[in-house]
């Protein structure tokens, strides 16, 4: 359930939308009109884990709020005054009850439709496939290869085929949910990475 801001957090006052100054030049946000306070409606970061064990293959859950069939990545969201890597080494063992050994950044991507920022790891784990003891959160688990695994068009569905791609297979995408378009967006999929874009220049290297 997604949920709005009405209200001013340091007057309570109800905010109402005015347009004020800013370094972009005129900008039309949620404002309180006694105090002053701006309600910036900034991405929420969310960390996702590609989570591989010793064998190769990645462990996919069923969050208790999706229907039946429908597996993803282990996410959850950063706590403060923890970095990236530590708030996904922590979901991890809070999600799976699997401790990180090793791990490295995947990729980063906008979810706007939830305001979001994903930040995706790929992340070994120690202990054996049998191990996971699913949180509350998750009703079942399962452990596929990279060559069995279908990634979805959406969110942290890119995340697991930029690993399978890495992986040396060609990534397969399919509806996350039935009657939703199974194919991949042309904006968001290959990734490119920053020196491919062509608004950016490498920077010569110094003497």
């Amino acid at each position: 359930m997604a949920y709005e801001v009405r209200f001013c957090s340091n007057c309570a006052t109800e905010l109402q939308w005015i347009v004020a100054s800013e370094d972009s030049g005129e900008v039309q946000r949620l404002r309180c009109p006694v105090c002053g306070f701006t309600h910036w409606g900034n991405p929420t970061p969310v960390l996702a884990a590609v989570v591989e064990g010793d064998d190769g293959r990645v462990l996919l859950a069923r969050n208790a709020l999706w229907q039946e069939g429908v597996f993803g990545l282990i996410t959850g969201f950063m706590e403060a005054g923890e970095s990236p890597e530590a708030g996904i080494c922590r979901e991890v063992m809070e999600e799976t009850g699997l401790r990180v050994k090793a791990l490295r950044l995947l990729c980063c991507s906008e979810f706007l439709r939830m305001n979001q920022v994903l930040i995706a790891y790929h992340v070994r784990v120690e202990g054996k496939s049998e191990d996971v003891r699913l949180s509350p959160e998750l009703l079942e688990y399962r452990w596929q290869t990279a060559e069995e695994s279908q990634c979805w068009p959406a969110g942290t569905g890119y995340a697991l085929a930029e690993w399978i791609k890495q992986k040396g297979f060609e990534p397969r995408f399919g509806a996350f949910r039935p009657g939703q378009n199974p194919e991949p967006d042309p904006a968001k999929w290959p990734l490119h990475y920053w020196e491919q874009d062509t608004r950016f220049t490498i920077a010569p290297k110094l003497d």
